[in-house]
């Protein structure tokens, strides 16, 4: 019964592949449509610094907020497990009359 659904499963799967593969043509890309109007393309540093450096530019700052805006109590942060942190204890102080 399980290979059935196994074989089931990946004729399915082969077959909704093949059609997409058909049914996207990259011959279809090489005409150009009406009002089509490609610019100019991007440079290596241009790429890099579009793609890879301006994503890593957004974590940073937003990051560096999260770090500088956090006003969370001490007490309430979590410590890696295991390690001592410090513990809350309130000293008894006797009332001496």
């Amino acid at each position: 019964m399980d290979k059935k659904n196994a074989l089931r499963a990946g004729a399915l799967a082969a077959g909704t592949t093949l059609m997409m593969l058909l049914m996207s043509s990259p011959a279809l890309a090489l005409t150009r449509d009406d009002g089509d109007d490609p610019g100019t393309g991007l440079g290596v540093v241009e790429t890099l610094g579009l793609y890879v450096l301006a994503p890593l530019a957004l974590f940073a700052v937003i990051a560096g907020l999260v770090l500088v805006l956090d006003r969370s109590h001490p007490d309430h942060r979590v410590s890696a497990p295991g390690a001592k942190g410090k513990t809350k204890t309130k000293a008894k102080v006797a009332a001496k009359a």
